[in-house]
């Protein structure tokens, strides 16, 4: 009987420490947002605000731009240098001058 209860008490033992352990690793490692497919659906130049590149390095696995909307979606489109409209759609937003908010009528504005 001591035999079984201290076989089932390792057990246990062991299970609790491997979901431990499973549980601070999973904790520690930072969440990437990768995009994890491409789409090559050509996305209008109006509804895109800014953009980064996502190399295969690292924690994304492939490479891909991912292209931000004026509502605030991420959209995956393929490498640059692997097709000409994703190109043109980096130089569109390089090209275009960032806006200063504009100013609230009626109110005036208090410098600092």
């Amino acid at each position: 009987m001591f035999s079984n209860s201290m076989t089932l008490w390792a057990g246990a033992l062991l299970i609790l420490s491997v979901s431990l352990w499973s549980c601070t690793t999973a904790q520690s490692d930072d969440a990437a947002d990768c995009c994890l497919t491409t789409s090559n659906r050509h996305i209008p130049k109006r509804v895109v605000t800014s953009f980064t590149i996502q190399t295969g390095n690292g924690a994304c696995r492939i490479p891909a731009t991912i292209f931000v909307t004026k509502k605030g979606r991420k959209l995956c489109a393929p490498f640059p240098s692997e097709n000409n409209w994703v190109s043109k759609l980096i130089d569109h937003i390089l090209a275009t001058p960032v806006q200063n908010p504009r100013k609230q009528k009626g109110k005036k504005q208090r410098i600092q």
